[in-house]
């Protein structure tokens, strides 16, 4: 079964010389288990799996399912713009380690909602595990629209399971949670969204803040802490001022977990939003 509550979409730590940091994954992975997250999302978009090899995926994935130790469920990102191509990597996922695969909206190809309904079939006729879908127009260029998640629900409902919403549009996410049953987990996608989304039925929240807060997050999504929301906005503000995962890889490195290092085309913080995030950061303290 699928978990709820708060899922990290955990970032990839890499090294000066751009090599993963499993040092500093290993720390990162010990916080979100000792700050009672639910689940950990791994090489998702947070991930910077788009810029990592074949080898450099398995690795990562090996190396987190050893750190685990089976002490928290795991997601695993598993999408692209090539149906086919996708269908073969949900074959051979560890079902022994996974609890279900994410699966990002195809990119750049723009295709139509028939397009995306028949992809996101294709995957769930093939996956050994339950799928959520997730759809962020911000990054993909498409929107999966509700009526299209129904279809999908309705044609797969034992894979078709869940949503990691992050379309940033609250009437459509409302409205999307009306139509579908009640066992279908509609999840914010959206750190500054989350305890409005909750309120309105979603049962989750995967998340980018909780890589470096994950006991203040779970405390926001188990209470729906409109405070704790409050509290954390302008630093989610910042975060995402200069990309996903620009922002939290400033940050994490102000804390002294990780390298502030990226891989492009993504760059590091700009000077103005690491001072600006140790504003906000001390400011909190």
């Amino acid at each position: 079964m699928f978990p709820k509550g708060l899922g990290t979409a955990l970032i990839t730590p890499f090294k000066g010389n751009k090599d993963v940091d499993y040092e500093a994954l290993g720390r990162l992975v010990e916080l979100q288990i000792e700050g009672g997250v639910d689940y950990i999302v791994v090489l998702g978009t947070t991930g910077e799996a788009a810029t990592m090899t074949a080898a450099e995926k398995r690795e990562v994935e090996q190396f987190i399912i050893r750190q685990v130790a089976g002490r928290l469920p795991l997601v695993l990102g598993v999408g692209g713009n090539n149906t086919a191509a996708v269908c073969e990597q949900v074959k051979q996922v560890n079902t022994a380690a996974f609890c279900a695969i994410l699966s990002v909206c195809p990119y750049y190809n723009k295709p139509n909602q028939e397009g995306l309904y028949q992809h996101f079939r294709a995957i769930a006729a093939v996956s050994p595990l339950p799928v959520i879908l997730y759809n962020v127009p911000g990054r993909t260029g498409v929107n999966l629209l509700p009526e299209t998640v129904l279809r999908l629900r309705q044609a797969y409902p034992e894979k078709i399971i869940a949503i990691k919403e992050a379309s940033g549009n609250v009437e459509q996410i409302k409205h999307l949670i009306a139509i579908l049953d009640k066992d279908f987990a509609v999840i914010s996608g959206d750190d500054g969204l989350a305890v409005e989304l909750l309120q309105a039925g979603a049962v989750g929240l995967i998340s980018v803040a909780s890589n470096a807060y994950p006991r203040e997050f779970k405390q926001l999504v188990q209470n729906k802490d409109v405070e704790m929301q409050k509290k954390f906005a302008s630093l989610i503000a910042l975060l995402f001022k200069e990309g996903n995962p620009t922002g939290i890889k400033a940050l994490l490195n102000q804390m002294g977990l990780i390298e502030n290092e990226l891989r492009l085309p993504l760059v590091s913080a700009s000077e103005e939003l690491q001072a600006a995030l140790r504003k906000a950061t001390t400011a909190r303290t």
